[in-house]
C-alpha cells in the first residue's frame, strides 16, 4: 500500500507511538496511585474521597459540570432559575432585533402568581395610539429631570461590571433615550462616554463622593453634579441582592483604576457598610436627602427593599410635618429575590419582600398619604419581559428599571459566575482575555434594540387592553392567578387607594405645600403617638380595610 521507501519511517513512527502510549499509561497509573494514597491515607477533610479514593474525586467534577448540563440538556424551557430559557431567549431575540413570535400555543405554566391582562373588544387602533410622554422628576429642584423613557438601566457598578460592558450600556442607553444608573461604585469615564443620562447612586460606602474617612464629601458631590449627564442622585438604603448587607466587590476585581474611582485601596475586597452610617430614623433620612439635593441642585431619591412598611409611614408623616418639598423626589422599590450582586444565600433567598407584594404596598402608601404628585415610583426586580413591566406600570410604578435584562442583552448566558471574575462572556470580569469577546460597538446596538422592542411590546399590551399608552394601564386591566387556578382582578387584591385617604382617616387635611400648620411644636411626639395608637398594631391589609370602613361608615368604624 505504501512505497517501500516509506515503510521504515512508518515502522519507526508506530514504534514511537507505542512507546509513548505505554509511557502515558504508566504515568497515569503512577498519578492515579499517588492520588489514591493521598485520598485514602493523607487527606482528612473529605469523607467521600477517604472512603472511595480516586473515584470520589469525580463527584466534585460532575457537581461542577451539572449546572451547565442542566442548563443545556435537561432543564425545560420554563424550569430554570432565576431566569428560565424562555425568558432569556426573548431578551436575546429582542436584543438582536429578531422576530419574537412563537407558534403552536403558550408554554407558560398556569400557576399561582401568573399575571393575565384583560383584553377588550375595542382595542386601541394604531392611528389612536399615543406616545408615552416624558415625566418630570423633582419639580422643586434647581435642575429638575424630564425622563423620556418608561424602561431604564438599573444600578450596576463599574467593578462589578467590566469596562466594555459599561461602555456598551452607556452607548446603548443613549441610543434608546433612557437613563443608566451607576450603581454604588461611583461615576467612571465609561459611564459618561456614551452620552446617556446618568443616575448617580450613593451607596452606603459613598464611593465616588466620600472623603478619606468615608464621609459624604460636599465638594466631590458638586463635582459629580457638575456633569451635565448626571441627572439624579439615588441614596441606596438596601438592594435586592442582599437587603441588610452592603455591597461586596471581591479583592480580585479591585484594580488600580476601580480603586481610584471609588477612593479605596487597590487589591483589597470592597465591602460596604450594611446601612447609611448617619441615617437612623425618618428625620435623619430626610436630612440626608435635603443635603444631597441642596448641594447638587438635582432630584434626589431613595432605593430600598421593603420589609416592615411602618418606617415608610413614619417617613411620609415626617414629610408632611416638614413640607412636601422635603420629600424624596423618587423611590426605587427593589425586589427581595436577589440581583446582580454577590450575596449570602440567606439574604438573597429569605430577607425582604418580593416586588409582587412590596410595589403595591409602596404605591398605596404614597397615594394614601397624599404624595402621588410629589414622589415618583421606580420598580426594580426581574423585570426583563414585557408582561412584567406592564404589570408594574399597572400596579402604579412610574418607571421600571432592569439590570439583568440588560446583562442578557450584552450576551450574559446566566453562567452564575458574576462573583468569581471568570464570566465567560466578559460582562462581569476584569480578565482582558475574557473581556475581548464583548465588543461595545456591537453590544450597544443590542442594548438599544432590547429597550425599544420591550417598550414596543408593552405598548402592544396596553393597546390590547384598550388604552392609548402604557401609563394608562391600571389595576383593573390585569388579573392574577391564585393557588386554586382562579384569577382575581388586581384591583380586588390591591384596591386602588384614594389620594390622601390615610391622612384624612387620622383627622389630617392634606395641604398642597405643607402640613406644618397642623403639627404642634411637639410634632415628633404626636407623630409617634399616631403611629403607635392607630397603625402599628395592624397589618397593612387591616389598615386598608379600616380606612375604607371609616370612610364608608364613620359611626360603625368607631
Amino acid at each position: 500500500m505504501f512505497p517501500e521507501s516509506l515503510q521504515p519511517w512508518l515502522g519507526a513512527i508506530i514504534a514511537w507511538l507505542e512507546l509513548g502510549f505505554l509511557v502515558l499509561v504508566l504515568l497515569l497509573t503512577l498519578v492515579g496511585l499517588l492520588l489514591w494514597i493521598q485520598d485514602r491515607f493523607i487527606q482528612k477533610k473529605h469523607a467521600i474521597r477517604r472512603n472511595f479514593p480516586l473515584v470520589g474525586r469525580f463527584r466534585y467534577f460532575f457537581e461542577h459540570m451539572g449546572e451547565f448540563f442542566r442548563q443545556y440538556f435537561f432543564a425545560m424551557d420554563r424550569e430554570e432559575l432565576p431566569f428560565n430559557r424562555a425568558q432569556r431567549s426573548w431578551v436575546y431575540r429582542a436584543a438582536k432585533d429578531l422576530s419574537n413570535t412563537s407558534a403552536f400555543g403558550s408554554t407558560k405554566q398556569i400557576g399561582a402568581g401568573r399575571v393575565v391582562f384583560m383584553n377588550c373588544p375595542y382595542p386601541t387602533l394604531a392611528k389612536n395610539a399615543a406616545e408615552t410622554l416624558p415625566i418630570m422628576v423633582g419639580p422643586h429642584c434647581e435642575q429638575p429631570y424630564v425622563a423620556r423613557s418608561v424602561f431604564n438601566v438599573s444600578g450596576m457598578s463599574f467593578g462589578a461590571l467590566s469596562r466594555p460592558a459599561v461602555q456598551a450600556l452607556s452607548r446603548g442607553a443613549a441610543m434608546a433615550n433612557c437613563w443608566m444608573n451607576t450603581g454604588e461604585g461611583g461615576l467612571s469615564p465609561y459611564h459618561l462616554e456614551g452620552g446617556c443620562d446618568i443616575v448617580f447612586q450613593i451607596g452606603t460606602a459613598r464611593y465616588g463622593v466620600r472623603d478619606s474617612e468615608g464621609n459624604l464629601d460636599d465638594e466631590r458631590l458638586r463635582q459629580a453634579a457638575a456633569h451635565q449627564q448626571v441627572k439624579m442622585f439615588e441614596i441606596k438604603l438596601s438592594q435586592g441582592a442582599k437587603p441588610g448587607k452592603g455591597g461586596i466587590l471581591p479583592a480580585g476585581k479591585v484594580t488600580d483604576e476601580i480603586a481610584a474611582i471609588r477612593g479605596i485601596p487597590a487589591g483589597q475586597a470592597s465591602i460596604s457598610p450594611n446601612g447609611q452610617p448617619d441615617v437612623h430614623d425618618a428625620d435623619s433620612l430626610l436630612d440626608l436627602i435635603h443635603k444631597v439635593r441642596d448641594v447638587t441642585g438635582k432630584p434626589t431619591g431613595i432605593k430600598f427593599v421593603l420589609g416592615d412598611s411602618r418606617w415608610l409611614e413614619d417617613l411620609f408623616l415626617a414629610i408632611h410635618e416638614r413640607g412636601l418639598e422635603s420629600a424624596p423626589d423618587f423611590i426605587t422599590v427593589d425586589s427581595g429575590d436577589g440581583g446582580t450582586g454577590a450575596a449570602p444565600m440567606s439574604l438573597m433567598d429569605d430577607v425582604g419582600l418580593y416586588l409582587a407584594e412590596s410595589l403595591p404596598q409602596v404605591v398605596d402608601l404614597r397615594d394614601g398619604y397624599g404624595l402621588s404628585d410629589r414622589i415618583r415610583i421606580i420598580a426594580s426586580g426581574k423585570l426583563i419581559n414585557p408582561s412584567m413591566v406592564a404589570w408594574a406600570i399597572a400596579v402604579g410604578a412610574d418607571f421600571c428599571v432592569s439590570a439583568r435584562g440588560y446583562m442578557f442583552a450584552l450576551g450574559c448566558i446566566q453562567a452564575l459566575q458574576c462573583n468569581r471574575n471568570t464570566c465567560p462572556t466578559g460582562v462581569t470580569t476584569h480578565n482582558p482575555r475574557l473581556q475581548r469577546g464583548l465588543v461595545p460597538e456591537d453590544k450597544a446596538r443590542r442594548v438599544a434594540h432590547f429597550h425599544d422592542n420591550l417598550v414596543k411590546e408593552v405598548e402592544t399590551i396596553a393597546h390590547s387592553c384598550g388604552v392609548s399608552e402604557p401609563r394608562k394601564l391600571k389595576r383593573q386591566h390585569a388579573r392574577m392567578l391564585n393557588s386554586n387556578g382562579e384569577s382575581v382582578p388586581l384591583d380586588h387584591l390591591w384596591p386602588t387607594v384614594e389620594a390622601g385617604i390615610y391622612l384624612r382617616s387620622l383627622g389630617i387635611t392634606p395641604c398642597i405645600l405643607s402640613l406644618s400648620g397642623w403639627f404642634a411644636p411637639s410634632a415628633k411626639v404626636q407623630r409617634g403617638a399616631l403611629l403607635k395608637a392607630c397603625w402599628l398594631p395592624l397589618t397593612f391589609k387591616e389598615r386598608q380595610q379600616r380606612v375604607r370602613t371609616s370612610l364608608e361608615d364613620p359611626e360603625g368604624a368607631a
